[in-house]
C-alpha cells in the first residue's frame, strides 16, 4: 500500500514494473543487466482515485500520461534493479502529491497611495518632456 495523501492510498496491485536494460557508460553492468526500472500506473482506471483527482494528474502530469491514461516513471540512477524500483516509487509518490496539491488562492492587494500618486507623478514628468520635445516649449514658458 502506497499512502500519497491522508486519503488517498494506492495499492501495490494497481503498479506494474517492467525492467529493461540501462542507457550511458558502465561497461559489462549496463550491457548485460536489466537494472532500469519503469513503473506503470493506470490513472484512468485506477478505483483509488476519484474522477477530479484522475482528471488533476492527466492535466499537471500529461507529459508523463499517456493517449491511454498510463502513468509512467523510469529510474536507471543505480545499478541495481532493487535500488532503481525504490527511487521509481519514492518519484511516483512525489509526482503524484504535486500533482494533487491544491493552488494557493491569489489574495488581491491593493496598490497603496503613494506608489499610486508616485506613478501619475513620473507619467506627467514624462509626458511633459515629450510635449517639449516636439513643440519646441522652453521649460521658461511653462
Amino acid at each position: 500500500m502506497n499512502k500519497i495523501t491522508d486519503h488517498i492510498d494506492i495499492p501495490d496491485e494497481e503498479l506494474s514494473f517492467t525492467a529493461s536494460r540501462s542507457s550511458g557508460p558502465g561497461g559489462q553492468n549496463v550491457n548485460k543487466v536489466n537494472t532500469r526500472v519503469t513503473l506503470w500506473f493506470d490513472v484512468a482506471n485506477s478505483p483509488s482515485l476519484s474522477a477530479w483527482e484522475k482528471k488533476r494528474i492527466r492535466a499537471r502530469l500529461s507529459m508523463r500520461v499517456n493517449k491511454k491514461g498510463v502513468l509512467r516513471v523510469v529510474s536507471q540512477k543505480h545499478r541495481t534493479q532493487a535500488a532503481n524500483r525504490e527511487t521509481a516509487m519514492e518519484r511516483f509518490v512525489e509526482l503524484l502529491r504535486d500533482a494533487l496539491k491544491k493552488d494557493k488562492t491569489r489574495r488581491r492587494m491593493k496598490v497603496p497611495k503613494v506608489v499610486d500618486v508616485r506613478r501619475l507623478k513620473n507619467k506627467k514628468r514624462r509626458g511633459l518632456i515629450k510635449r517639449q520635445r516636439s513643440k519646441g516649449i522652453s521649460s521658461d514658458d511653462l
